[in-house]
């Protein structure tokens, strides 16, 4: 802990902090431009282990729980609703691919920003909030990559 506060000043900080990551980095990765977003760079592709999408099936049971994750994207004006598939064009599905790609890079960057909150917070609780951001992004970034999977052979396909 670097700067001492009150428990309820530190309770406080953590709320709004976290509420302003997610939110500001969701907006910030939803404005920026699709070229920057390569679904071959090494973060988004596929790997071995996946299985083709298996591994989320059989361990994360994904198809009976992805469903109900939130679309963060709703959230602002030019968000890219990826709930449903609404067509199988394929410039429809390569959109999809990128914007899957988008929002598995925003989750990961709030991760990734989790380590601020040891500035203030005991350790104990700077290690709680990482907890936290795993728990919270984890299960959107296994959505994001089993989509990203299958929207890739269904371009195939169609392509």
């Amino acid at each position: 802990m670097l700067i001492t506060l009150s428990q309820i000043w530190i309770v406080i900080i953590d709320f709004v902090l976290w509420f302003f990551i997610h939110i500001s980095v969701a907006y910030i990765g939803t404005m920026l431009p699709a070229k920057f977003i390569n679904p071959n760079y090494w973060l988004f592709r596929k790997r071995k282990w996946e299985n083709e999408g298996d591994f989320y099936e059989i361990y994360f049971k994904i198809k009976t729980w992805k469903e109900i994750l939130p679309d963060g994207s709703a959230l602002f004006k030019k968000g890219f609703r990826k709930k449903r598939l609404t067509t199988t064009n394929a410039d429809y599905i390569y959109q999809f691919i990128l914007e899957v790609c988008r929002a598995e890079a925003v989750h990961w960057i709030v991760i990734l920003l989790s380590p601020v909150f040891f500035i203030w917070n005991y350790w104990w609780a700077g290690i709680i909030m990482i907890i936290y951001a795993f728990v919270a992004n984890l299960p959107c970034i296994f959505a994001q990559r089993y989509n990203r999977i299958r929207f890739k052979r269904l371009l195939d396909q169609v392509s």
